[in-house]
């Protein structure tokens, strides 16, 4: 049987490659990467957040091609349940489902005006009221998860298909510098510390290209 694979963009500024990756590597999942160049004109349409719909990350295993970020997470959740990116319990499932599309579907001022950048480091990041509204979502989310089902991870003792979403908005807090209560900082330090993440961030720094765009100073 072929090795399954995973089409990924840039690590540095990639959001949605960073969870499909998440997941896969999360689920267990033996899989080779396929990375699109910076220059890939759907590649930077995704990044840059212009193409109309997301196709990367795409993943194909067992002859079954699998992509945007949510659909990826269904199919692994459903072929490798022993991982656990999904509860047990049928309403934390419905919890975690519903936190995952809110990530999926919403957010779009803090994307838009916090791009994802491994690389940069901004100090003094002036936020506005959109972006705001935003962040203080997140909190509520992270703050009645970690509540309700005991941490350290969202949804319990292990990482789920939630943490995988929310993966990328600890990258962002770190580059922009968003202050945090003691509880939601020390799960952003926890997701950022997983080797998993620790692998994604070397890598990320090692990226020959930079799109300008995305690396404006602010």
């Amino acid at each position: 049987m072929p090795k399954a694979t995973l089409t990924i963009t840039s690590k540095n500024y990639g959001a949605w490659s960073l969870r499909g990756w998440l997941l896969c590597k999360f689920a267990g999942l033996d899989f080779d990467e396929v990375v699109l160049e910076n220059g890939d004109p759907a590649a930077r349409a995704e990044l840059l957040l212009l193409a109309p719909s997301f196709r990367v990350p795409c993943l194909i295993a067992d002859d079954v091609e699998v992509w945007d970020t949510v659909a990826i997470a269904e199919y692994l959740a459903e072929t490798h349940p022993a991982a656990g990116l999904l509860p047990s319990d049928a309403a934390a499932r419905a919890h975690c489902r519903s936190v995952c599309g809110e990530m999926h579907s919403g957010f779009t001022n803090l994307r838009s005006a916090l791009p994802m950048n491994i690389r940069a480091k901004h100090e003094d990041f002036k936020v506005w009221s959109g972006v705001s509204a935003d962040i203080d979502r997140i909190i509520v989310i992270w703050t009645e998860c970690l509540n309700e089902y005991g941490g350290p991870y969202l949804f319990g003792s292990t990482p789920s298909m939630a943490d995988a979403m929310f993966a990328p908005v600890c990258c962002r807090f770190h580059t922009y510098g968003i202050q945090l209560d003691e509880k939601l900082s020390a799960y952003c330090d926890r997701m950022l510390a997983l080797p998993e993440m620790q692998e994604w961030v070397a890598a990320a720094e090692q990226e020959p290209d930079a799109i300008e765009e995305l690396d404006a100073e602010f």
